[in-house]
């Protein structure tokens, strides 16, 4: 479940805020010895200034200590050939670390509390993995991880 460039939907994710739960998807970055894994909480919000707005790819803005991996709705993310339904964005400083353990605790029927939505193709999973790891706004202890 926890392997890396997976992609897993859950209906509702809870946050680790505790004050939202709501549909999300959730990419798997790094499997840290099966106790912590380093993921992204994909989004549709685009806080990407518009005149630097990109279709598809990687965005670093340092100016505004801004990162973001930009995947199109028009690109095959899967290897099973599935597509986001939107132009999806994947923020640097969002990327967070969560507890196997909890996640299997509060999530433990496939198919019931999550699906295992399809594992990332190789090129766009090390684009982003690349993204990520050369940016200033991603924490340095996420970059030595990746």
């Amino acid at each position: 479940m926890f392997e890396e460039g997976t992609i897993i939907y859950f209906d509702p994710f809870y946050f680790k805020n505790g004050n939202t739960a709501k549909p999300k998807y959730f990419v798997v970055l790094k499997n840290h010895a099966d106790q912590n894994i380093l993921a992204s909480l994909p989004t549709r919000t685009d806080s990407i200034p518009q005149k630097e707005e990109i279709e598809n790819g990687c965005i670093e803005l340092p100016s505004i200590n801004l990162n973001c991996f930009v995947i199109s709705d028009a690109i095959v993310v899967t290897d099973c050939g599935k597509k986001f339904d939107f132009k999806t964005h994947i923020y640097g400083h969002q990327i967070d670390v969560y507890e196997i353990e909890s996640l299997k605790e509060i999530y433990p029927i496939e198919d019931t509390d999550y699906k295992i939505w399809g594992k990332m193709k190789a090129d766009i999973f090390f684009s982003l993995i690349d993204c990520l790891k050369n940016s200033k706004s991603v924490k340095r202890k996420y970059q030595k991880l990746l």
